[in-house]
């Protein structure tokens, strides 16, 4: 059996709990037969081999678990202890799929951010605009919006894929994923518009910040010294910021409209 991963022990349970079982409620409601199996052996190699991984260090509590897998067709290994070791295989990278996928754990992140800030209990209208081409094919995808409703948690009622070329929403609360995509949360009639204009302006402002500490330092010199890959993390820095500073000011105007109605 091959296992890979480039997280930590812990984020890699974290990951497992939190985000993948959570996740796999929805391919087992809604998916295919394919889907369904898919999302079944995955969650199988990643448990067996995370027990196998830990088991040096657990060796009691591991066997225990262990003993309570149903094997494999074919598996007779009696116990975890003569139990083969996961290894590293290249084959199973997959970078494409892994910036997929993580699009769609920071969009339902953005929501269940967007309804704790904003106090929202039930019944959520959001939205969620892409800007790229790439990030909307993700988004809207057939498994997509199964995967997000089921990470955004039960708060969020309704969720609207948008194209970059969609009009922006009106009447929202605005969240800033990456430099990919921006979330929205309906909160006409939900909130006080002046508190919410003042929480957004100071926001700005660190944004503004970051932007101009972030161009303070990449100047001609630095361009000389670092390496592609801290150009290419600190430019991703910087876009990330002006998005979000875009999106604060998008939220100013928001909420300034919401005033007039």
């Amino acid at each position: 059996m091959t296992f890979h991963s480039r997280e930590t022990d812990a984020d890699s349970s974290q990951f497992l709990c939190d985000t993948y079982i959570e996740n796999s409620k929805a391919i087992f409601d809604e998916g295919t037969d394919e889907q369904k199996e898919s999302a079944k052996q995955t969650l199988y190699t990643a448990i067996e081999g995370g027990l196998t991984m830990i088991h040096p260090f657990m060796p009691f509590l591991t066997e225990e678990l262990w003993q309570r897998l149903p094997r494999r067709e074919g598996d007779k290994t009696p116990s975890i202890t003569v139990a083969s070791f996961p290894q590293y295989d290249q084959q199973f990278e997959d970078e494409a799929a892994e910036h997929e996928y993580e699009l769609l754990v920071d969009t339902a992140k953005g929501l269940r951010s967007l309804t704790a800030e904003y106090a929202i209990k039930d019944g959520a209208k959001t939205y969620v605009q892409s800007l790229s081409s790439t990030a909307h094919t993700t988004l809207s995808a057939s498994t997509s919006l199964p995967s997000i409703k089921s990470l955004a948690g039960k708060t969020v009622a309704d969720i609207s894929i948008l194209s970059p070329s969609d009009p922006a929403p009106t009447g929202c609360a605005v969240y800033t994923i990456g430099s990919s995509a921006t979330a929205y949360l309906d909160v006409k009639g939900r909130i006080d518009p002046d508190k919410e204009i003042t929480k957004a302006q100071d926001r700005l402002v660190k944004a503004n910040e970051t932007i101009a500490r972030q161009k303070k330092v990449m100047d001609a010199e630095w361009e000389e010294k670092v390496s592609d890959v801290v150009k290419d993390t600190e430019r991703s820095k910087l876009k990330d910021a002006e998005t979000e500073a875009r999106n604060w000011q998008a939220s100013i105007e928001q909420f300034e409209r919401l005033k007039l109605e």
